[in-house]
């Protein structure tokens, strides 16, 4: 018996009876008593809230009316899941290392039929990052920044961190109140609001060392971090008409900070507003590449003049 089927059916059986006994899960399952206690342990670890009894008899009982009820899956809802572990391969995600335990708790839930069927879909569907001569490979060279996993789980209870960067041969410390933490380009990037400067500040993951909370004697409110950020935001310079063609290409990729807003019912025409660091070389370079990308299906209703110079200093490369 493998073990994830292993460990469903002795939640089964744990979950019929009043209590039970190290010594009767070891005969009823053919295991050693190492076995059985870490498996007692994972149960305990999924949430179901067994109570220890000290003493010469003593063993386990299930708390009354504590056991959540049975999550069932359709078989569309089971393929959905699969898929979504599928797709994600090699992201730079954090929590990787999870990734087997979840398939294989997945599959323990499911008949034969559908076992077979995800079995096919691994071999035939595959994505971005996959390695087509084995799909079950995760490239190690793909795998997030170690400290990655740490930092959200300090943001789970403290958004106001102390974080310690090397950039450029030296060590930076920078203490932020985060806004936001995101991947883009394959980058995991931290978007915060610098306490000491007092300004917006874009910070890499990569190059991030360690991350602690930030003493709360040296915070500022976070209503008046608010005020702060309001008072700095940027006026719009770029503004676009977006035809359907040009929504498709948005759609298939576009910076975090840009949305569009549909201006007809059935989602065809859109308009895009934007502020475009200008005097910030990456950006302005990116930001006209990416305007290049959305191609001709576009309205200029608005464009900074130095990211119309940038333009044109493109197509004058480009030639005749």
């Amino acid at each position: 018996m493998k073990k994830v089927e292993r460990i469903n059916t002795i939640m089964r059986y744990i979950n019929n009876r009043a209590s039970f006994t190290i010594s009767e899960i070891m005969r009823e399952f053919h295991i050693s008593r190492s076995t059985a206690i870490r498996d007692i342990r994972e149960i305990e670890g999924m949430g179901m809230p067994l109570v220890a009894e000290v003493g010469r008899d003593g063993g386990y009982f299930v708390m009354n009316n504590s056991v959540l009820p049975t999550v069932r899956f359709t078989d569309n809802e089971t393929k959905a899941l699969f898929i979504a572990f599928m797709a994600t391969r090699n992201q730079q995600l954090p929590y990787l290392k999870s990734r087997q335990s979840l398939a294989e708790k997945l599959l323990g839930l499911i008949s034969q039929n559908q076992q077979d069927d995800l079995v096919l879909l691994n071999q035939i569907l595959l994505f971005e990052g996959t390695n087509p001569n084995n799909p079950d490979l995760l490239e190690l060279s793909d795998l997030p920044h170690p400290i990655l996993e740490k930092l959200i789980q300090l943001l789970l209870s403290d958004t106001c961190l102390l974080l310690t960067m090397y950039e450029g041969g030296s060590t930076n410390s920078y203490p932020i109140y985060l806004l936001h933490l995101y991947r883009e380009k394959s980058v995991w990037l931290i978007e915060g609001f610098d306490l000491m400067e007092e300004k917006r500040r874009i910070l890499s993951v990569d190059n991030l060392t360690d991350v602690e909370p930030y003493p709360v004697n040296k915070r500022l409110s976070r209503k008046k971090i608010r005020e702060k950020l309001s008072k700095q935001e940027e006026a719009i310079n770029l503004v676009l008409e977006l035809g359907p063609k040009a929504i498709a290409q948005f759609k298939k990729y576009h910076p975090l900070k840009v949305s569009i807003s549909y201006t007809d019912p059935f989602q065809t025409r859109a308009i895009l507003k934007t502020y475009v660091q200008v005097h910030h070389a990456e950006e302005l370079a990116e930001m006209t590449s990416w305007l290049l990308f959305l191609g001709a299906d576009i309205k200029i209703k608005e464009l900074p003049k130095e990211m119309m110079e940038a333009l044109q200093e493109r197509f004058i490369r480009l030639g005749p």
